[in-house]
């Protein structure tokens, strides 16, 4: 049982860490483009607290209960910004998308770069299989295999965030960076598609659906990099 409750408290801390980044990159992004709606929320911070403040049922009592009941945290956040900015400089609000799973996939190197630097002092080493929060393994008991595990919950719920939000399909970040590719003239239909009501739970519907498949054979590729001859999957 207090197995379960240190699994769950580094589950959420995890969640934590990596949503405020993710929504501070937004706000960053934003900040730059010259929107300061995030920045005067207080918003462009690694302090979860203005996060919180904003999204207290998604950041702090849906991932709990969610750990709570399921083992895994599920949540959301939002960091603010100007509708009519984002109209007038589409191209600024597509970054500012990309920021957040930017930010994440910084967390994702950064595990990576530690699970290496591990490898490197034989305090971590290959593993035979790998899953969610054993993306490497402990070469001896004791804090080294809680720092193992720590670091493979990182990985791999930042890697998570990464691949859900770069799908396209509204709310999802990887739908707010389509101005970056869109012709000039496809714009404003965008923008207006993006307003319809319900479209947004109908994006969520889809993601839901396909994120699955796209995870798995993701996980196993990142993987397979960060161990050069090894095969898994």
């Amino acid at each position: 049982m207090l197995d379960q409750l240190l699994e769950g408290a580094v589950f959420y801390v995890a969640f934590l860490f990596a949503v405020t980044l993710h929504e501070a990159g937004h706000a960053w992004a934003a900040k730059i483009g010259g929107d300061l709606t995030a920045y005067y929320g207080g918003q462009v911070s690694l302090d979860p607290i203005p996060h919180i403040r904003r999204e207290p049922f998604g950041m702090v009592v849906l991932p709990i209960l969610s750990v709570i009941l399921t083992g895994w945290p599920f949540g959301y956040a939002s960091a603010p910004y100007d509708p009519n900015w984002a109209r007038r400089h589409p191209k600024r609000a597509g970054w500012m998308a990309l920021a957040g799973p930017g930010a994440n996939l910084l967390l994702v190197l950064l595990a990576a770069f530690v699970i290496t630097v591990g490898r490197a002092m034989t305090v971590f080493t290959t593993p035979s299989s790998v899953f969610f929060s054993h993306v490497t393994e402990a070469t001896s008991a004791g804090p080294v295999q809680a720092v193992a595990f720590v670091v493979s919950v990182f990985f791999s719920l930042n890697l998570v965030l990464l691949i859900l939000n770069l799908i396209p399909v509204p709310p999802l970040d990887g739908y707010g960076a389509l101005p970056l590719v869109l012709p000039a003239k496809a714009l404003e239909a965008y923008q207006d598609f993006s307003r319809q009501p319900m479209i947004g739970w109908i994006g969520i519907l889809i993601a839901w659906r396909i994120f699955g498949s796209l995870y798995h054979p993701i996980f196993l590729f990142a993987v397979n990099l960060l161990y050069p001859g090894a095969r898994y999957g």
